[in-house]
């Protein structure tokens, strides 16, 4: 696929952030705590991932798109994370996100939670990832290890990618608990960036769990909509909503601001250890939500394969 272009986002030093995103996450929650710590050891419970922590040349991909998706999808998008990692200028990397599977490889459509350390000249990939799908028998969540079924790391359509070395390091951590705004936590974060920054876009991947609560997710279909989808309520028509139970592990990616390049701002998908998962939209239980997360300021953004006829429906 044809890197249509990078970016060099704004570099804001993980200190600079917790003033900023404390006071942003107060407006929206009864309290949060925000401050700088050393990355926790992400190949432990709950996160069971393949590398150890988010640092080291932090950088974001937006990979194809909703376009190809909505309103008529596209099957023959398939890409590859372990050329993404190239294109992105870090072979190896450890990369998080969200995005839609290779439908090619399933035979359905589904939702893929990536969580990958592409391969290297030393290793070979290590696949993390889980695929959240309407399950047949009675559709509702059929939550699977993708290694349990498939060898590659495929996926299709669209990807909002968070890459890093994989190393342990200084990270920002993130506490909020009980929601008394209209935003998500996504979203909360990511307006409070744009307002403070401004023209200036900021990026951030990592991971946060919802510790406590209950939480709004969707699934796609197995099918493709024989029809098409035009507008934003023929999508949630086809989309299929759960409420979803904590302790659910979530993989966001966040841009303040598209600086041109039609990206996706915020794309979240999480899954759990019993046996649900999807995009996460909101939680449900705002009294008794609980929030942890850690991220990373990403110092560059890379934009693959750039749909060049565009639209706005389906973005949430």
């Amino acid at each position: 696929c044809e890197t249509l272009g990078s970016f060099s986002l704004s570099i804001i030093l993980p200190l600079f952030l917790l003033t900023v995103l404390q006071k942003g996450l107060k407006e929206n929650f009864a309290d949060a705590q925000v401050s700088v710590v050393d990355c926790p050891d992400l190949t432990k419970e709950p996160f069971n991932f393949p590398a150890k922590g988010i640092c080291g040349k932090p950088r974001i991909a937006d990979v194809g798109g909703v376009p190809y998706l909505i309103p008529v999808v596209q099957k023959e998008k398939v890409y590859d994370l372990n050329t993404v990692a190239k294109d992105i200028e870090l072979p190896g990397a450890f990369i998080l996100g969200a995005g839609a599977a290779s439908s090619k490889v399933l035979g359905v459509n589904a939702e893929f939670i990536p969580i990958v350390q592409t391969k290297s000249e030393k290793k070979p990939a290590v696949n993390g990832s889980y695929i959240a799908q309407i399950n047949p028998a009675d559709k509702g969540c059929l939550l699977e290890k993708y290694s349990s079924k498939y060898t590659d790391c495929e996926f299709g359509l669209l990807a909002n990618l968070y890459a890093s070395e994989g190393q342990p390091g200084k990270v920002i951590e993130v506490k909020a608990n009980g929601r008394t705004g209209e935003l998500n936590f996504v979203t909360c974060l990511r307006q409070t960036l744009e307002k403070h920054y401004g023209e200036k876009p900021v990026g951030m991947g990592g991971t946060f769990i919802i510790q406590k609560g209950k939480a709004k997710i969707h699934i796609m279909p197995p099918e493709f909509s024989a029809c098409p989808l035009n507008t934003d309520e023929d999508v949630n028509n086809w989309l299929k909503f759960f409420e979803m139970k904590a302790p659910l592990i979530c993989q966001p990616v966040i841009v303040s601001r598209d600086p041109g390049f039609d990206l996706r701002v915020e794309h979240t998908h999480c899954f759990s250890h019993h046996g649900e998962g999807g995009h996460y939209h909101q939680d449900t239980s705002p009294d008794s939500v609980q929030y942890l997360g850690y991220f990373q300021p990403a110092e560059l953004l890379f934009r693959i394969d750039r749909p060049q006829e565009t639209h706005l429906v389906g973005r949430d």
